[in-house]
């Protein structure tokens, strides 16, 4: 495999990955609470770390203070996160999933899993063998990026 290959290799792989993204980013449970993509990033990652220091929401998910201050305002304003002061650095804050941001989290994530389970119902047998097979592939490719972010 030459330099050209693997370019487009990589660009066809990248933009593969952008497309399923942004088809599974809108679901009827988020449209439904009126959250934004950066909200639904928001609560998820709250969700799945909480609780958790705010810059460490802001480095994990690229956002900046403003945005993400906002961000949080509004989720929090909706009854789904709470932000919590650090005791020990007044500078710091912690955010925490409320039952309702757990609750809408699981039915985003339902659903988002739901859509790629019906996507891959309607592909034929051999798509879905090379699919399940290169999962930890890719896992290990998405464990690799995440290791190359500054």
């Amino acid at each position: 495999m030459g330099p050209t290959l693997d370019t487009d290799t990589a660009q066809r792989l990248r933009a593969v990955f952008g497309r399923l993204a942004r088809a599974l980013r809108p679901t009827d449970a988020a449209q439904g609470a009126d959250l934004t993509p950066t909200r639904v990033a928001v609560l998820l990652s709250t969700v799945h770390q909480g609780p958790v220091r705010l810059a460490q929401v802001a480095e994990q998910e690229g956002l900046n203070p403003t945005l993400l201050s906002r961000t949080v305002a509004n989720l929090s304003e909706a009854g789904l996160l709470t932000r919590t002061p650090d005791p020990t650095d007044r500078r710091s804050a912690w955010l925490e999933p409320t039952d309702q941001g757990r609750e809408l989290a699981r039915a985003i994530l339902e659903q988002r899993t739901h859509a790629v389970e019906a996507a891959l119902d309607s592909l034929p047998a051999a798509d879905r063998s090379v699919i399940e097979s290169a999962l930890p592939a890719l896992e290990r490719l998405a464990q690799r990026l995440k290791e190359q972010r500054p």
